[in-house]
């Protein structure tokens, strides 16, 4: 992954992180996890170099804050962003609690999770204690891929595409399957997939966005589907 971070600089304009780019990353005052000083240093090294980078919180990741945004010039989001990525109109988010039904129960916990009040307490444990509490309860919980195989989710991007006819594209992560699909009205719903199952990941340029598989020994990586943009947009027509 370091590699490949590594080898944007120059070439890329903005990398959407779309949540979950670790098991667990909390703030305390002077203190982050260990095991993402390199990550975050080489997104640093990145972000100087020129290239804008949008993280998204995900469920792993949702309690960044001030050292991302000041220290490393992240654009650290939580929530849903909408904006033009390439000249696409996109709707980016990391996709937990997104499904009506079943993600009910977690969107009731994910609130109290969140909330100022929890995150103050937990910032008051000692960071090897909290954190062990904290991977323990993450390495489980990735060891399990969308038991929907992502069906749920493909459902709820093929929905906002219907409503919102103005969208080019929906970007969500979180299910770990990899999709890149045409939706009915013409918009497209693209997932990246999980990189510890295979290093996959999405590019996105004026006339396209195609799914690839990242290999070292090529800079571009190996192209595994692509799809065009509605020839009205392209054309430039409304």
């Amino acid at each position: 992954m370091l590699r490949f971070i590594r080898s944007l600089e120059g070439r890329a304009q903005t990398l959407i992180v779309n949540g979950d780019l670790f098991d667990f990353w909390f703030e305390w005052k002077t203190v982050v996890p260990r095991r993402g000083v390199r990550a975050v240093a080489a997104l640093a090294d990145l972000r100087e170099a020129g290239t804008e980078i949008l993280w998204m919180a995900g469920n792993h990741d949702c309690w960044g804050g001030d050292v991302l945004r000041d220290d490393y010039g992240i654009d650290y989001h939580v929530g849903p962003w909408e904006g033009s990525i390439a000249g696409w109109r996109t709707r980016i988010e990391h996709g937990d609690g997104l499904r009506e039904v079943e993600d009910r129960k977690y969107r009731r916990m994910r609130t109290v999770l969140r909330h100022p009040l929890a995150i103050r307490a937990f910032r008051w444990l000692h960071p090897d204690f909290s954190s062990r509490i904290a991977m323990g309860s993450s390495e489980a919980s990735r060891t399990h891929s969308a038991p929907d195989d992502g069906e749920g989710l493909r459902k709820v991007a093929l929905s906002t595409l219907d409503e919102d006819r103005s969208l080019d594209l929906v970007l969500f992560g979180h299910s770990h399957v990899a999709t890149l699909e045409r939706a009915p009205g013409g918009g497209v719903y693209a997932n990246a997939g999980s990189w510890l199952d295979a290093p996959t990941y999405l590019r996105i340029t004026e006339p396209a966005i195609e799914l690839l598989r990242w290999e070292s020994a090529s800079a571009e990586g190996v192209r595994l589907h692509s799809i065009d943009r509605r020839a009205e947009k392209a054309l430039g027509h409304p």
